[in-house]
């Protein structure tokens, strides 16, 4: 069983909880979230399979008296062979870029030894969140009464005779393969999404508990962010997450414009709006490191500008105003060297980040979000049209 404790030297968001232990019985993980594969393989083939399986003995596979059977159901295959596979990838992404946090914090010496108490209280706080059988419960309740009863039923099912559902009076009557998409793979999907909404709100919440901490941080550390650049890293460990979220968005477009006849343009400010959500999901637990990171910018300006202001009415008063011994020359002199440290180091505290995330790595997981929808461009246009208007950008 994975401990909750927080001096373990490894940090992990994902290691616990009674899935995980579920799956680790099953086989299908080990203590390190290995054996990826064969959980990816079995997780989405009981989604899927069964699915094809039924739509083909209910004559919904090919064709039959439904408008979208399911081969031509672009939606539920990219859910479950592609966006899927993706969650679970995530998993071990986000566990290997992110065990080392907790050491991380004590080799850069960012914590007081009081500090570092209330530091492993937080993390032994976000564990025990973590490895909740109630949240996972709740969780589990609120797929079955929201996911699939409201969200799925009134807002993402098509408006059509499909292999799951045909279109009757007072709603609609669930096929034999609809009876399984809506209550075991559906619900499998959608659990594995919330819990990874679970578990950003675990580590904002982790976040903010730490950055209630009062922190060593040092202005002139060379990654402009007081010595908390490694947390960065972090927000590109959710790249599979927005690629998964990107890849639902592309099949449901797919589907309406595949069988409702849209246009790729009518959904821009969907697209929009996801890229923008996503962004926000995965850098705003890190924006509240930004009142103390103001405050040491505040800090460092001040100390830094007062150091500096010393040292100048010195050198000027030195070399410029003439008081030097008569043996001493300016060439080698290592006073000119110490004023272009002095002034380097002051320019670091200048260009401080009150944020530990850079504007690049936004753009990145903003294109991270979007590229699984970029192919439905060749719905606008032949793909040689595009490919052509893109060299034509590019070049």
């Amino acid at each position: 069983m994975i401990s909750d404790r927080a001096e373990s030297p490894d940090f992990s968001l994902v290691l616990g909880g009674p899935l995980f232990q579920l799956l680790r019985r099953a086989h299908l993980s080990d203590d390190a979230l290995l054996l990826q594969r064969r959980r990816i393989v079995v997780i989405s083939l009981l989604a899927w399979l069964p699915l094809a399986v039924l739509a083909a003995v209910g004559g919904q596979l090919l064709g039959g008296d439904v408008a979208v059977p399911f081969l031509r159901d672009v939606d539920v295959h990219v859910k479950f062979l592609v966006a899927m596979p993706l969650l679970i990838a995530a998993e071990l992404v986000v566990h290997q870029r992110m065990r080392s946090l907790a050491l991380t914090f004590r080799e850069r010496n960012l914590l007081s030894e009081v500090a570092a108490e209330r530091f492993d209280a937080a993390v032994a706080s976000a564990y025990r969140l973590r490895n909740s059988v109630t949240a996972e419960v709740v969780l589990i309740a609120i797929v079955y009464i929201v996911g699939v009863t409201i969200v799925w039923r009134q807002y993402v099912a098509l408006d059509a005779a499909t292999w799951y559902a045909t279109p009757a009076v007072g709603g609609s009557n669930l096929t034999l393969a609809g009876v399984w998409y809506g209550y075991v793979s559906l619900p499998i999907f959608q659990f594995l999404l919330c819990r990874w909404y679970f578990r950003i709100f675990i580590w904002t919440r982790l976040l903010w508990q730490v950055s209630r901490i009062e922190l060593n941080l040092v202005p002139t550390h060379p990654d402009r962010v007081g010595g908390l650049g490694f947390l960065a890293a972090t927000a590109h460990a959710f790249v599979p997450l927005l690629m998964a979220h990107g890849t639902l968005l592309a099949g449901n477009l797919a589907n309406q414009i595949f069988h409702a006849g849209a246009s790729l343009t009518q959904f821009k400010l969907e697209i929009l709006l996801l890229v923008i959500l996503m962004v926000i999901l995965v850098v705003g637990p890190l924006l509240v490191f930004a009142p103390q990171l103001a405050a040491a910018r505040r800090t460092g300006l001040r100390e830094y500008g007062t150091l500096a202001q010393r040292y100048v009415r010195d050198f000027d008063a030195k070399w410029v105003r003439g008081d030097v011994a008569a043996d001493e020359t300016l060439l080698g002199s290592g006073d000119i060297q110490s004023l272009a440290d002095l002034g380097n180091s002051y320019s670091i505290v200048q260009d401080m980040r009150i944020v530990p995330v850079t504007k690049q790595a936004m753009f990145q997981l903003g294109a991270a979000t979007l590229a699984p929808i970029t192919p439905l461009l060749l719905t606008l246009m032949p793909l040689e049209e595009l490919l052509q208007k893109l060299f034509g950008i590019l070049f």
